[in-house]
């Protein structure tokens, strides 16, 4: 059977291999079947052919697309372009991609989406909502139409364009899943952390401005308290109908 790859783009090393193991855990993938690119590291090669792959999953980032393009690192700029000529490739084969939180601000760019500021979420525990087109999803209808779920960001859609189809919002921000074709997804939450993902994150992050710094007690307290157990069954349903 073919691989799955997943691509990282966080500078934090130590953030880098808790995602990882997050996201191999929530697929229910060995390490030998789940390959692991930094794109902050090694760029996407020129000659990357993503038929060589099962599917791919895009992780997060303390990085944002709406930056300013001369305050942009060179790395940043790079891994932007990595991610949107996978994401040109993905639509043009309908290919199986999940592209997450950071990474749903350059698919959203690269289909001509608006993105800003105004939807951004404080790293909570969120309720998530499907809509009809998300409870007919053979994705995403495998959750329930109402569950919580970790999100924390500083940008999102604003406006989508006609071909995506919106498949969850939540009260804070109306584009958190959608669609485009039959196989190319995005999520503005995070599917693949669990609380103690997320607590472990929140430590590497606590100065990055997600939640206020002097609030990690109360933060921790917020996460362990909640009920966050439906998102990764996206992961595994990828897998499902990836491999199907």
């Amino acid at each position: 059977m073919k691989p799955y790859l997943f691509l990282s783009a966080r500078p934090e090393v130590e953030a880098v291999g808790p995602e990882y193991e997050s996201v191999r855990r929530a697929m229910g993938l060995d390490a030998g079947r789940l390959e692991h690119v930094r794109l902050d590291v090694d760029p996407l090669a020129r000659d990357f052919r993503i038929e060589a792959y099962a599917g791919v999953v895009v992780g997060g980032s303390p990085y944002n697309v709406t930056t300013p393009e001369d305050e942009k690192s060179t790395t940043q700029r790079r891994v932007e372009d990595d991610l949107a000529r996978l994401a040109e490739a993905a639509i043009e084969r309908d290919f199986p991609v999940l592209y997450t939180c950071y990474g749903i601000g350059v698919l959203t760019r690269v289909i001509g989406g608006t993105l800003g500021t105004r939807y951004a979420e404080a790293a909570a525990p969120i309720e998530v909502v499907l809509t009809p087109a998300g409870i007919d999803d053979p994705l995403v209808g495998v959750l329930p139409d109402r569950f919580e779920a970790f999100a924390g960001h500083k940008e999102a859609a604003d406006q989508l364009p006609a071909e995506a189809v919106l498949l969850a919002s939540s009260a804070g921000c109306p584009a958190q899943v959608y669609r485009v074709g039959r196989r190319v997804y995005a999520t503005q939450f995070h599917p693949e952390v669990s609380a103690e993902d997320f607590v472990g994150r929140a430590h590497v992050y606590r100065h990055h401005g997600y939640f206020p710094a002097d609030e990690l007690d109360l933060f921790i307290k917020r996460v362990t308290a909640a009920s966050v157990t439906q998102p990764q069954r996206m992961l595994r349903r990828f897998v499902e109908l990836a491999d199907g």
